[in-house]
């Protein structure tokens, strides 16, 4: 499988983190601010916002010089570690949220592999908005990337003028020539002395003797290069939080087959549960990296509906995951982590405790875990009742694990046993407004009514939307010469046309 790497970049997170912690007493975004670093012994601009960099300031600028040009110019000093201390907690929430292997790209940005995770988002553009959405929702700018390698994703995020750029796999060579050479990682120092003989973009360097570029500039051009072109794998270490629990095993000799793999997992595991089991915890999740003698790690992860710490039904579902793991030439270190793992105390059968003979109820947690991890966590829920007057609304999905909670629907007017997701129209004939159709035309089929009961009548919700101040819908239970029972409805009373369309419409099935 190629590998697939995405790459934040974070182009204000000095200030805009500022403005997080600021919270409410932040100035607006039109007030220039500037962050305050020193060069040797002199204050210079070390970072600046929006509004600072339109008002002409530029980096490494004195301080004394923008404060001239600018008038009412914030000034900050510049945290670093502050700043690569906040970029690891937003490394570990991305962690939880997209890849096991996400780690901090200092200093503004991460680097996530994404290999076999964009499926779970719909599709890697998809995964991309998921991930610049809930950033700007919480005040952070950001531009991403995602690319066949580390250096190509991580070039393309800060020098291209997408705000979201999907390289299609193989095509990493195309996008990355005419971007600068700056773009390569290289120190500021080995970029001007390209610059001389006149290397602007990547790909005149890409096309150049590498003998004689090596020999004049030395192997970290080339080495860039290779990794930015996925010639050179760039292995991703990585985040972990301070108490997270995790272990490893170091091979003497690398190991790739499916069965070997599947026996230190299961050893692994039975030492990460015990380590739990010492804690009190459980795993929420557990996510698994195997390290490869060709410095590219291979993640897998797996969800749990509840905390658990039973090594033998965890180890069974890490092995599942086997099948998306390339060892490629061997893999010489295993580690298993669980992070945000929550406490966890055996508790004696309610049933077993109070004496009595019942049973208690089953617990269904293995065999969700199961099913999430074969056909994906969304694809395993459960239904419960919303509190809606709506027919279309009185449902959600709820967690599969969530305890059932009865129906809140209105005992006097059952509801069919099939819904259709949207209401399918259908032609009547209706004697008076207050009555069911005589009959009803529905998927090109005309069915006479032989019985029927109603109408309920629904009203809108008015306090969600004023459209909804005078809806109402009347629904019927009909059943037709053949015996079949469904559910209609007209949107409107009948008669006020600021009640509804009138029209008619299928909504369901009984049996």
């Amino acid at each position: 499988m190629t590998q697939r790497v995405i790459s934040v970049f974070l182009p204000r997170w000095p200030t805009d983190r500022l403005a997080r912690l600021q919270g409410k007493a932040a100035p607006s975004p039109d007030t220039p601010i500037v962050m305050v670093g020193r060069v040797g012994r002199r204050r210079a601009v070390a970072h600046m916002n929006l509004a600072a960099a339109r008002a002409g300031l530029r980096l490494g600028q004195a301080v004394a010089h923008a404060t001239a040009l600018v008038p009412g110019l914030a000034l900050h000093d510049l945290d670093a570690a502050g700043d690569n201390a906040a970029l690891h907690r937003l490394a570990l929430w991305a962690q939880r949220l997209y890849s096991p292997t996400v780690a901090a790209d200092p200093p503004d940005g991460l680097v996530i592999d994404a290999t076999g995770c964009a499926h779970l988002f719909g599709g890697e553009e998809k995964m991309l908005v998921d991930i610049r959405r809930r950033l700007e929702a919480v005040g952070l700018s950001a531009k991403i990337a995602i690319a066949d390698s580390w250096g190509g994703a991580h070039a393309l995020a800060r020098f291209s003028l997408r705000p979201i750029f999907v390289v299609t796999p193989g095509a990493l060579g195309r996008e990355l020539s005419d971007l600068p050479i700056a773009a390569l990682r290289l120190p500021p120092d080995l970029v001007q002395a390209l610059a001389k003989p006149g290397f602007d973009t990547i790909g005149e360097l890409e096309a150049t003797a590498k003998g004689p570029l090596a020999h004049r500039f030395g192997l970290e051009p080339i080495r860039r290069l290779d990794q930015a072109f996925a010639r050179e794998p760039e292995p991703i270490e990585p985040v972990f939080a301070r108490q997270t629990l995790r272990v490893a095993k170091i091979f003497a000799e690398p190991i790739g087959a499916p069965e070997t793999m599947a026996r230190y997992l299961g050893e692994l595991t039975v030492e990460l549960c015990a380590a739990l089991e010492a804690a009190s915890l459980g795993a929420k999740a557990i996510d698994a990296w195997f390290y490869r003698v060709d410095d590219r790690i291979e993640s897998a992860r797996i969800g749990l509906s509840a905390p658990a710490r039973d090594a033998p039904r965890l180890a069974k579902l890490l092995c599942e995951k086997l099948e998306t793991v390339d060892p490629g030439f061997g893999v010489d270190k295993m580690v298993l982590a669980a992070p945000g793992a929550e406490p966890l105390a055996y508790k004696q059968g309610e049933a077993q405790a109070a004496g009595l003979a019942g049973q208690s109820a089953a617990d269904l947690s293995g065999l969700i875990d199961t099913l999430a991890a074969r056909l994906g966590p969304s694809s395993v829920y459960r239904l419960t009742s919303a509190d809606s007057d709506i027919p279309e609304r009185s449902v959600r999905r709820a967690p599969a694990i969530e305890r059932p909670a009865a129906f809140s629907w209105p005992v006097d007017w059952p509801r069919p046993t099939r819904f259709f997701p949207r209401p399918e129209p259908i032609d009547t004939v209706a004697l008076l407004p207050d009555q069911p159709p005589a009959s009803f035309t529905w998927r090109g089929v005309r069915r006479r009514v032989r019985r029927a009961d109603g109408p309920e009548r629904v009203f809108g919700e008015w306090w969600k939307a004023d459209q909804e101040l005078a809806r109402s819908r009347d629904y019927f239970q009909v059943e037709d010469e053949a015996g079949g029972r469904y559910w209609i409805y007209r949107d409107g009373d009948g008669e006020d046309a600021a009640t509804g369309s009138q029209r008619w419409f299928m909504a369901g099935v009984f049996g």
